[in-house]
């Protein structure tokens, strides 16, 4: 299920990264510390920001040697099943995402084509297979999973 990007869904977040919240004025932030290995990244939340008469959603991840910064975040997904969520923001037809995991790890795709998202990833070049995939559970229009489970 596609969640709003908001403060009050972020014990959602934290739960599935088991991760732990601390909040510092407006900001937000979880620690993500992988239980199998040394891993770790901190994720910081920005709600609301104003630039040019225009409210911006930003998410932040720290990393090792790594910082990634998503704007205009409107969304996300969390999986229980994959121990991952996802945050996207869509701009026109494209759309950027950055997937974090219970162990640390963390992936980001930016200004992917909304079309890649709708086809057969297997017909794509090996270079788009990655991004289709891992971006195409935010298209709400390809998948409906509002009361799926396994056991059917």
């Amino acid at each position: 299920m596609i969640h709003d990007f908001s403060i009050e869904n972020l014990d959602t977040v934290a739960k599935t990264l088991g991760a732990t919240i601390k909040r510092v004025g407006s900001m937000v932030r979880l620690e993500v510390l992988s239980s199998s290995t040394s891993s770790k990244l901190a994720v910081e939340f920005y709600f609301n920001i104003t630039v040019d008469d225009q409210s911006v959603n930003v998410v932040s991840v720290y990393a090792n040697n790594t910082f990634f910064q998503l704007h205009n975040c409107n969304g996300f997904i969390q999986s229980d099943i994959l121990n991952q969520v996802t945050f996207f923001g869509r701009s026109n037809d494209t759309i950027s995402g950055l997937i974090i995991d219970k162990d640390a790890n963390c992936n980001f795709y930016a200004n992917v084509s909304n079309k890649l998202l709708q086809c057969d990833f297997t017909t794509l070049p090996t270079e788009l297979m990655m991004c289709s995939l891992a971006l195409s559970l935010t298209d709400s229009d390809t998948f409906d999973l509002e009361g799926f489970n396994f056991d059917e």
